[in-house]
C-alpha cells in the first residue's frame, strides 16, 4: 500500500530522492575526512538537470499564472540561491564542497516535491514562496544553529567549563593527530581564529617529524637550524594523506613562557631576517620553527595559516597536554538534516513565524 501510494508522485520527485543516500554519503565522509570527492557532484547536478527537464515537458500546470509562479521559482532557485554557495565560497564562509552541494540543491530541488503515502502527503508544511531549495537552506541554518547549544550543554555536563565552550571542545594534544578543526588558543591566551590542524599536519610532514617528537624535544626543533635538508611532502593536511604523524607524545622541556622569552640570536643562518636602518645596529628576526620557510616552500598559506599563527600553534602544543580546539561542524552535515526535515516536516522557520504571528 505504501510503494503504491508512494508511486503516484511524480517520476521527476522519485528520481529526486536519489539526493537523499547521496548527501547522507557526503555528511559521513565530512564528519570522517572534511573532504567530499568531487565526483560526487557532477552526477546530483546532472540529475537536477534531467528533473527539472521532466518538470517542464510534463509536469506544468495548464493554468498560465501558475505555470509563469513554476518559471519564477525556478528562476529564483537556479539564478539566487545557487550564487549563494559561490559568494559564501569567496567570502570563506563556505568550502568547495559546501558551495557545490548548494548549487546541487538549486538545481535539483527548486520547486517542492510532493510524496503521496496511503493517509498523507510530505513535506507536511510548505512555504507560500515555495521556493524548496530556500527551505532547505533555512532548515541547514536551524540545524546549523542548534550545534554550538548542543556543544554548550555536552561540555557543561562533562564538566568542561571554560570561555571556548559554546564552540569548542578540549582534547588532549596526543588527539590532534587525527583530529579535524582549528585550535582556540595562542600562547597569548584564546582565539577565534587559531592553526587550523591541517595546517599542523602539513608543517609535520614537510619537516619529516611526527608530533611526539616535536613535543619530546621542542627547544630544539624551534630552532630553524633544524630544518632538514629536504623536505617532506606537505599533501593537503588530510589524516589518510602522506606519512602519519603518529601520536602526541609526553610533553617535556621548559615551559611554554620559557620559549616565549628566549631572545638570543642565531648567526650566518639563511632563516634569519636582518633589518637595520641608519645609524642603527642591525636586529636579527629570527624564523623560529621555520615556520616562514615553510610557507615559502609551499607556496601558499595552508588554510590561511601565517608563520605567526603557525608559530603560536606549535608553541601550544609542543607544551600543553590538553586544548581547545573548534571541530566545527561540516556545513554538509547540517544541509543533509534541513534536507531530510523539509522533504518530511517541510519548511521549519516559516512554521516557527506563523506560531508567532509574523506571517499569515
Amino acid at each position: 500500500m505504501l510503494l503504491d501510494a508512494l508511486l503516484r508522485s511524480s517520476t521527476a520527485d522519485l528520481l529526486r530522492l536519489l539526493a537523499v543516500p547521496a548527501f547522507a554519503w557526503a555528511a559521513y565522509r565530512d564528519v570522517r575526512t572534511r573532504r567530499v570527492p568531487n565526483r560526487l557532484w557532477v552526477p546530483l547536478a546532472a540529475l537536477g538537470v534531467l528533473t527539472l527537464a521532466l518538470d517542464f515537458s510534463t509536469g506544468l500546470p495548464a493554468d498560465p499564472f501558475d505555470r509563469q509562479l513554476v518559471y519564477l521559482r525556478v528562476g529564483v532557485s537556479v539564478a539566487m540561491v545557487a550564487p549563494l554557495g559561490y559568494i559564501f565560497y569567496r567570502i570563506g564562509g563556505f568550502g568547495g564542497a559546501d558551495a557545490k552541494a548548494v548549487l546541487v540543491l538549486a538545481l535539483l530541488f527548486p520547486l517542492y516535491p510532493v510524496y503521496f503515502l496511503p493517509d498523507a502527503a510530505l513535506p507536511i508544511h510548505d512555504a507560500t514562496l515555495g521556493v524548496f531549495s530556500l527551505t532547505v537552506f533555512s532548515n541547514t541554518v536551524i540545524a546549523g544553529v542548534l550545534y554550538p547549544v548542543a556543544l554548550s550543554v555536552r561540555n557543561l555536563l562533562s564538566g568542561k567549563v571554560g570561555l571556548p565552550m559554546v564552540i569548542g571542545t578540549p582534547v588532549a594534544v596526543p588527539r590532534l593527530a587525527t583530529a579535524y578543526g582549528s585550535l582556540l588558543e595562542t600562547p597569548d591566551g584564546y582565539t577565534r581564529s587559531g592553526l587550523d590542524i591541517d595546517a599542523l599536519r602539513m608543517y609535520l610532514r614537510w619537516r619529516g617529524l611526527t608530533l611526539s617528537e616535536v613535543r619530546a624535544d621542542p627547544e630544539r626543533y624551534r630552532d630553524p637550524r633544524s630544518l632538514p635538508e629536504t623536505f617532506g611532502d606537505p599533501g593537503d593536511g588530510a589524516v589518510e594523506d602522506g606519512a602519519p604523524i603518529a601520536d602526541g607524545g609526553e610533553r617535556t622541556g621548559g615551559s611554554r613562557s620559557s620559549m616565549d622569552e628566549r631572545s638570543e640570536s642565531i648567526g650566518g643562518e639563511p632563516s634569519e631576517r636582518s633589518e637595520r636602518g641608519e645609524g642603527t645596529p642591525a636586529v636579527t628576526r629570527v624564523d623560529w620553527w621555520g615556520a616562514e620557510a615553510f610557507l615559502e616552500d609551499i607556496d601558499g598559506t595552508a588554510y590561511g595559516t601565517t608563520p605567526t599563527k603557525l608559530r603560536g600553534g606549535l608553541d601550544v602544543v609542543a607544551h600543553e597536554d590538553e586544548v581547545w580546539i573548534t571541530p566545527g561542524i561540516p556545513f554538509i552535515v547540517p544541509m543533509f538534516v534541513g534536507l531530510v526535515l523539509a522533504l518530511t516536516y517541510g519548511d521549519v522557520l516559516f512554521v516557527l513565524l506563523q506560531a508567532t504571528g509574523l506571517v499569515p
